[in-house]
């Protein structure tokens, strides 16, 4: 395959804001992203996956995460994280191998009480600019809430843009799993935050991570160990984890919608000094 990967991971509406301004900042000083010839969007970062591949420049996306006049409307949602992976774990408490994991995961999603689909639909709607497939290569991972087996949604898939992030961002026990074709699918976080294994084959493979290489959630391999792989294969690799203000400005809950200014104001700001490298 070779070329530029870009490797998005899941953290949230806050994680949509810090990564957007973490983009405009680098870009801003001569470290522009968005050319990639592969983006890999899980969760939060399928949507600004979709988001930069949609023909809209970095400082209007940037606006529709700071101008409260260009939010998307969002639904609140409070999520204790220490509970949140205490769940996961007595949900997982048996499982041996990481598709069973994922399945008792799913699980727990299908019968857990939220919003209804359609009006969870709705909001992925608002977020995305165009609910076209961009022309670069784009995929988003969800997982499949009965089998446990992810699927890498593309242009070719035939499944829609909005189905597809709306699927990828299905956080198990807070969104409704999304129906596409008949089945019923999670966050793609279920298996990585990130998924950076699909950008296999990638030359240069840039990762930004909302949740940090500590995620509090079970993956089925842990980030670092992921980034090795890739190297031993003979990518370069970098990884970009908020910052100590973009934490702070990210803040507890990260599912809340009016982190999404001071996120998006920390990640440029954290972008505009930060020089990339890849090793």
């Amino acid at each position: 395959m070779g070329g530029q990967a870009l490797v998005l991971g899941g953290g949230g509406v806050a994680g949509i804001a810090w990564t957007t301004g973490l983009l405009v900042g680098l870009a801003e000083h001569g470290q522009d992203l968005t050319g990639a010839d592969l983006f890999v969007g899980t969760s939060a970062g399928s949507a600004v996956a979709a988001q930069v591949t949609s023909g809209l420049s970095l400082e209007e996306l940037f606006a529709r995460q700071v101008d409260p006049a260009r939010q998307a409307p969002e639904i609140p949602a409070e999520i204790d994280f220490e509970k949140f992976a205490a769940d996961f774990g007595g949900a997982v408490t048996g499982a041996t191998d990481p598709a069973e994991i994922r399945r008792a995961v799913g699980k727990l999603a299908l019968a857990a009480p939220t919003v209804p689909e359609a009006e969870r639909h709705a909001v992925i709607e608002a977020r995305l600019p165009s609910h076209d497939w961009p022309e670069q290569r784009l995929v988003i991972v969800a997982v499949d809430a009965e089998t446990g087996e992810p699927r890498r949604f593309d242009r070719a898939s035939g499944v829609s843009l909005v189905d597809a992030v709306a699927a990828s961002c299905a956080v198990p026990g807070v969104w409704p799993a999304v129906t596409i074709e008949g089945r019923r699918y999670v966050d793609g976080g279920v298996r990585s935050a990130e998924n950076a294994d699909y950008a296999a084959g990638a030359t240069r493979v840039t990762v930004i991570s909302p949740l940090g290489a500590d995620s509090p959630l079970p993956m089925e391999k842990p980030l670092s160990a992921v980034l090795d792989d890739l190297r031993a294969a003979g990518a370069a690799v970098t990884l970009v984890t908020p910052d100590e203000e973009a934490v702070a400005a990210i803040g507890e809950n990260p599912l809340d919608p009016t982190a999404r200014t001071p996120a998006a104001e920390a990640g440029r700001a954290q972008g505009a000094a930060l020089t990339l490298s890849w090793t």
